[in-house]
């Protein structure tokens, strides 16, 4: 584990543990508060968190800004990451050897940032964070608590592009959000 920012993003710009590497314009490390209360864990970059070396900078994120700004809640004071750092190719889902060649980066990233609350964007971001136990139709919108940290699963915000009938369960979801961290 890295004790700084500066030796964990310097080590994720030379990784080469997986296939990921080879296609990459820029690692997307994660943006944010570095001592955020709330962080949000996605799956992996697209076209354009590639191109720009920052995630939800895409349509996806363009909603998930939508939201926020609804709900009041700052991007600048909580923190986004992702599973894996590099996109993979035509916007697919990680595969598993990638989310393990990487998830000990973005565990190193949890460790400094120390949230309060974890929102899990999505089924890769659940399954590679708490277990192929869960599901995130039957997950979503349940608070579970592990090692000190409340997450949140909720759907990934390109999911709601696909259905508009997502996003109302979205909105309750984050809106849950706003309300525990004010317990906490």
């Amino acid at each position: 584990m890295y004790e700084t920012w500066e030796e964990l993003e310097e080590s994720i710009k030379n990784c080469n543990k997986c296939k990921l590497c080879h296609g990459r314009r820029n690692i997307v490390f994660g943006t944010g508060n570095k001592n955020a209360d709330i962080m949000f864990i996605g799956e992996g970059p697209g076209a354009d968190e590639d191109i720009q070396g920052e995630p939800f900078v895409g349509k996806a994120g363009q909603l998930m800004n939508k939201a926020f700004d609804a709900l009041e809640i700052e991007r600048e004071n909580v923190y986004i990451a992702n599973i894996v750092k590099c996109r993979p190719p035509q916007n697919r889902n990680p595969e598993k050897d990638e989310a393990n060649a990487c998830i000990n980066y973005l565990r190193n990233q949890v460790m400094l940032v120390k949230p309060k609350i974890i929102v899990l964007l999505g089924s890769v971001a659940l399954k590679n964070i708490l277990g192929d136990k869960y599901s995130i139709t039957t997950a979503r919108g349940k608070w579970i608590e592990n090692k000190g940290i409340y997450y949140m699963p909720t759907f990934h915000p390109a999911a709601l592009l696909r259905d508009d009938s997502k996003k109302i369960y979205f909105w309750r979801d984050l809106k849950l959000v706003k309300e525990k961290i004010k317990s906490l």
